[in-house]
Order: structure tokens, then C-alpha cells, then sequence
């Protein structure tokens, strides 16, 4: 009787030891919910192109005791600088891929998520949401922000993106808080020797600091211009000194953006039908501000920056992740308006808290199930470039993008490349350009001559779908098709 009577709620109300408990029931809810929706994704995770050099590059530093000055993989980099921004993402990523595999880069992913899950949960339930309401905004905006719909330009993943995800997070949680600010300069030396990303943090402490001056707020104008002054001390403790803003400068407003993906627009990203959840979710939210923006108890620094990020998301679909995750807070505010007011908040966290630990139990089945498919992307195998380092150890290879990276893990400069995702941090300008003038469908035989020319070029490594240079090289130029791999094909010039 008395247990039955527990379960209803009519005495767990009589025990605050009984409370706390039913109270992680939320965010064993969320924790166990979103950490499932990673790890069923596992593959999706592993997807980032850049993966390959990321951990060669670990492999690197940690031979040989330092960050190498310039890149030593490929043949055209001519007196460029690498600017190596996630030198120390690198070497974790090297160290628990030796000793874990892909499963171990998996978890700690999923790890990094559940932290982001966690935190998104207590700035919510802090400024005064419900349970319900929190459950339904914090995990609609875990499950948007990874974008596995269009992988990719995943903002979970297997690469430096998620520390940048999960530091903007605790940054904005902590300024909300105020009383740790001093801990911000301690994880900024982190970041910053993780993600060029480290410059949202600047951003996000920079917003606080602005309002705080607008509300006439000087004590916290005075916190924040702390926390920033500290932070711009802490990014100066990094391999580069001060110029590891040459090393970021090289990516923002870079004209070799216009050619990658993630820096295009929302417009330019959208896919059917995996958009339209994080359309619902951009129209509830807009909706919700613009009906009723005097009866939202949002802290002002949250809606502002859930509308900054919006609008730079539409601009640049990168920035949309950050929009889901800064917007949980208004929205969940929102939602409280709208739910009954009669909800019993215990009998909702014990509901949550029975579904959290299925959860929880669900999680090594999903690992077991998803394992066997959990490696390196597939664009490249391994096996495609052993035939390249055995058959063309000379080559002078002109490679696709995508797989330059790959190439680089599985031959470690053997063979080496033309370019790779490193793009601007690593490649000179002209070179960007002059492989920018290739990646068309339709063939333009007077760039293509000018490049295998002046590079001297004597073997392109292409994707096998690209026909239109197959007959180019093939029929009019006379090249061989030399092998075909799965996603890719060899061509040598005869």
C-alpha cells in the first residue's frame, strides 16, 4: 500500500529526500533520450570529412613532440604556414582512437551531447519553466542541432565542431549564473587550443555585457568585462601566441567558403523532408516572440541571442545549431503558457524518471547494434588508396576534396595529396583557386588543361560518378581509367 501510494504521490510530497530524487527524472529523461538519438546516428557521427587528417595530424604531434609548422602530406602548400587551430582536439582524438577505435570516438561524442542535454535542462529549469515544458523545448533542440539531415554538415560529430557546441553552452549557461565567471578563462584556454570556434565565447560573454550596460547593471558589466578580459589573456596561451588570429582570420570571410557547404545558406542546406522539424521549430519560436514578446520571462541575453543566431543561421547554416540550442529557454517559457496549470510537476518527473532509466537500460543494446557500423567514412577506402601507394608512390596525385583527408590517414604523406578540407589554414590562395575552377559538373577543359599543366598532374584521384571527366580525360585527352573503387577512380596519364 504505501508503495502504491508513493507511486500516486501522495506521500512522496511528505519526503524532500524523495523530491530531489523525482526531480533527475527530467534529466535522466532528456540524457537517455538524446544520447539514444546520437548513438543510433553512430555512423552519421563519423561522417565528417575532415576525420582522417584530424587524427593523422594527432598521430603527428604526438611522434614527434611539437605542432608542425607546415603541412607534411602535401606537395603544393609551398611556403604556407599550417595553422593547426585544433591541434589538442587532434591529439585526444589520436589517443582514444588507438586505444577504443571508432566505438570510443563514438561515446565520448555522445558523452559531449549528454553534457550539452544536461546543461541545456538546468538553464531552463533555473529561470523557472516546467518540467513539461523544459522535456519538450530542450529536446526538440537536442535533436535538431545536430543537423543529421544534412550530413556532412553535422554539428555532432567526430570532429573540433563539438567542443565549440558544448563550450558555448556552459559559457552561456555560466554568464546566466554569474558566480563562476571566473572559471570562463580557465575554459577558454581549452577551447582555444581546441575549435577556432573559441571566438563565439567572446561573442556570447560580449552580449551579457551589453545588456548589462544597457540595464545600467555595473556589477555585472563589471563581471563580464572580467571574464572577457581574462579570456583574452587565455587564448593567448596556445602553441601560436597572438597569431592564432591570423590562424581564424583565415577561415572568416574566406572566399573558399562560397565552395564548402556548411558556410552557404539555411536556403542553400534545406533537404525534404529532414528540414521541416527545424522549420516547426523556427516558426513556434518565431511565432511565440512575436505574439506575446512583453509576456515572455526570458532573460533578455537568451532572446538576444536566439535571434542573432537565427538571423546569421539563415545567412549561414552553420550558425542555426547554435540558434536551437539558445533558443530553448524562451521557448520553454513559451510552452509554459500554454500547458495546464493543474499538471501534478511529481507525477510528471516520476513518469519522466521511469522512461529516463529505460532509457538509460536501451543504450548498450543500441551500441550493440550499431557497432558493425562504425567506421571512417566510406568515400575513400582503404583499400583504394593501398592500390594508389603501391602502384603510384610517385604520383603526382590531383585529388577531390572530400577524400584528401582520408588519404592522408591511410598513407601518411606516402602519397601525397593535392588538397583536403584544411583549405585556407594550410593552402596558399592561388592554389585554392585554381582547384575552385574545377569542381564543376560540366567539364571546363581550358581550366582543367591549366591545372594538370602547371601542377603537373599525371594521375587524378575523381568520383567515379563524375562522367563528364571521364570522357574528357579518357576520350579526349587519353588517359587510362586505371581503377575503380567503390565511391572513387583512378585515372594515369599516358
Amino acid at each position: 500500500m504505501d508503495a502504491l501510494a508513493a507511486w500516486n504521490g501522495t506521500r512522496l510530497e511528505r519526503g524532500p529526500g524523495t523530491i530531489k530524487l523525482a526531480k533527475l527524472g527530467i534529466y535522466l529523461f532528456l540524457i537517455a533520450c538524446s544520447s539514444l538519438y546520437y548513438l543510433a546516428n553512430g555512423p552519421l557521427l563519423l561522417g565528417h570529412l575532415d576525420l582522417g587528417w584530424h587524427l593523422a595530424a594527432g598521430d603527428l604531434i604526438r611522434e614527434r613532440g611539437n605542432i608542425p609548422f607546415q603541412d607534411p602530406w602535401s606537395f603544393t602548400l609551398g611556403d604556407r604556414q599550417w595553422y593547426n587551430l585544433s591541434w589538442l582536439w587532434d591529439v585526444i582524438a589520436s589517443v582514444v582512437f588507438q586505444y577504443t577505435g571508432c566505438t570510443g570516438l563514438t561515446l565520448a561524442i555522445v558523452a559531449c551531447g549528454a553534457v550539452i542535454t544536461g546543461y541545456l535542462t538546468s538553464i531552463c529549469l533555473r529561470n523557472g519553466a516546467s518540467t513539461l515544458a523544459v522535456a519538450i523545448s530542450v529536446l526538440a533542440a537536442c535533436l535538431l542541432y545536430p543537423a543529421f539531415a544534412t550530413a556532412p554538415n553535422s554539428y555532432l560529430s567526430v570532429s573540433p565542431n563539438t567542443p565549440t557546441m558544448l563550450f558555448c553552452v556552459i559559457f552561456y549557461a555560466e554568464c546566466l549564473k554569474r558566480t563562476r565567471w571566473f572559471l570562463l578563462p580557465v575554459m577558454m584556454v581549452l577551447w582555444a587550443n581546441l575549435h577556432g570556434g573559441f571566438m563565439l565565447g567572446l561573442f556570447i560573454i560580449g552580449i551579457f555585457g551589453a545588456v548589462s550596460l544597457l540595464r545600467r547593471d555595473w556589477t555585472g558589466l563589471r563581471i563580464y568585462c572580467l571574464a572577457a578580459a581574462g579570456c583574452l589573456v587565455a587564448i593567448l596561451i596556445n602553441p601560436l601566441g597572438w597569431h592564432i588570429y591570423n590562424g581564424v582570420a583565415t577561415t572568416l570571410g574566406h572566399f573558399a567558403q562560397a565552395h564548402i557547404t556548411e558556410w552557404w545558406s539555411y536556403a542553400a542546406n534545406f533537404t525534404m523532408p529532414g528540414s521541416v522539424p527545424g522549420i516547426v521549430y523556427i516558426a513556434m519560436f518565431t511565432a511565440f516572440e512575436l505574439r506575446h514578446p512583453a509576456a515572455s520571462t526570458a532573460p533578455l541575453e537568451s532572446r538576444l541571442l536566439a535571434w542573432l543566431f537565427l538571423l546569421l543561421g539563415f545567412y549561414q547554416y552553420r550558425y542555426m545549431s547554435f540558434f536551437f540550442m539558445f533558443a530553448t529557454v524562451p521557448l520553454a517559457l513559451h510552452l509554459d503558457r500554454l500547458l495546464p496549470k493543474q499538471l501534478n510537476e511529481l507525477k510528471v518527473q516520476s513518469s519522466l524518471l521511469v522512461a529516463g532509466i529505460i532509457g538509460i537500460c536501451a543504450l548498450p543494446l543500441t551500441l550493440i547494434y550499431v557497432k558493425p557500423a562504425l567506421a571512417l567514412p566510406q568515400l575513400l577506402s582503404e583499400q583504394d588508396a593501398r592500390y594508389l601507394q603501391t602502384h603510384f608512390p610517385h604520383a603526382r596525385l590531383l585529388n577531390h576534396w572530400n577524400v584528401g583527408g582520408l588519404l592522408i590517414f591511410y598513407t601518411r604523406g606516402a602519397v601525397p595529396v593535392f588538397i583536403d578540407g584544411r583549405s585556407a589554414t594550410a593552402y596558399p590562395d592561388e592554389l585554392l583557386r585554381d582547384y575552385f575552377s574545377l569542381i564543376k559538373w560540366e567539364i571546363d577543359e581550358t581550366a582543367w588543361d591549366a591545372v594538370l599543366d602547371k601542377y603537373k598532374i599525371d594521375t587524378v584521384l575523381w568520383v567515379k560518378a563524375h562522367e563528364p571527366l571521364k570522357r574528357f580525360l579518357v576520350d579526349k585527352r587519353g588517359w587510362t581509367e586505371e581503377y575503380a573503387g567503390t565511391g572513387e577512380v583512378i585515372y594515369v596519364k599516358h
